[in-house]
């Protein structure tokens, strides 16, 4: 059994964050699965506009703006989720506790890169993504022994809603669209990895492994933290990760 057979026509998936981006993207991979699809998202606008291009008269797509930081409207969209579809198979966490036990199940949670390189400058955005990726790991172990996947979903630069404030709204050549990471996010469920740290157009899976194995390293080694930005690791820092073989 594969986490990627819930992508199958009667399954249904509830998706945070679905007003544009990655989550979006998402969404229109499950419906050209035959997925039931719950689009959930703050921006009640976005959502609205989303389901007049994207999905027009689909009885198949619903639509709900959720407050994250609310139990109240989380409650809600549960008792929605459950009255208008019964289950739910595939939970992304873009910005669910209870699944159907009858039926393969997985859970999607987005992380970034930064909770784990954790480069200098943002410490509380590196400390929020560290905590994420944490949450995950510990929920892929308590969720071990059940039918439910767990998979942390790392995007590398992708130019979604959040970044299209560029000079004059092109997308730069070094970054991968939502559509990409989302068929990456297909691709590596298929073959049951938790970790999925996409690339994208100017960093390869190569480069990330080198970055995440010298990050690791500062521990092991005794090394100063955030060792390769530091002046004097830098030429070491990169002579090193260039001889790597991973």
């Amino acid at each position: 059994m594969s986490p990627t057979d819930v992508f199958s026509p009667g399954s249904t998936a509830l998706i945070t964050g679905a007003g544009s981006g990655i989550g979006l993207a998402i969404a229109k991979t499950c419906r050209t699965k035959g997925m039931r699809t719950l689009l959930v998202d703050n921006n009640e606008e976005a959502l609205e506009a989303l389901t007049k291009t994207h999905f027009p008269n689909d009885s198949d797509v619903v639509t709900f703006k959720v407050d994250v930081s609310s139990t109240s409207d989380w409650q809600a969209l549960k008792k929605l989720a459950l009255d208008k579809f019964g289950s739910i198979e595939l939970l992304v966490l873009n910005a669910g506790r209870d699944a159907a036990k009858s039926k393969p199940t997985s859970i999607v949670i987005t992380g970034s890169k930064q909770g784990i390189t954790n480069p200098p400058g943002n410490a509380a955005y590196n400390a929020s993504k560290a905590a994420v990726k944490t949450l995950a790991e510990h929920l892929s172990w308590d969720l071990k022994d059940a039918s439910t996947s767990v998979h942390l979903l790392v995007p590398g630069w992708t130019y979604t809603g959040l970044t299209r404030a560029t000079p004059g709204g092109v997308k730069p050549a070094g970054a991968w669209t939502a559509e990409q990471v989302a068929d990456y996010l297909y691709e590596k469920m298929g073959k049951n990895e938790f970790y999925i740290i996409c690339p994208d157009n100017d960093v390869t899976e190569e480069q990330d492994k080198k970055r995440i194995t010298w990050a690791a390293g500062d521990v092991v080694q005794r090394r100063p933290p955030l060792s390769r930005w530091r002046e004097e690791w830098k030429q070491e820092a990169e002579e090193t990760m260039a001889k790597m073989d991973l």
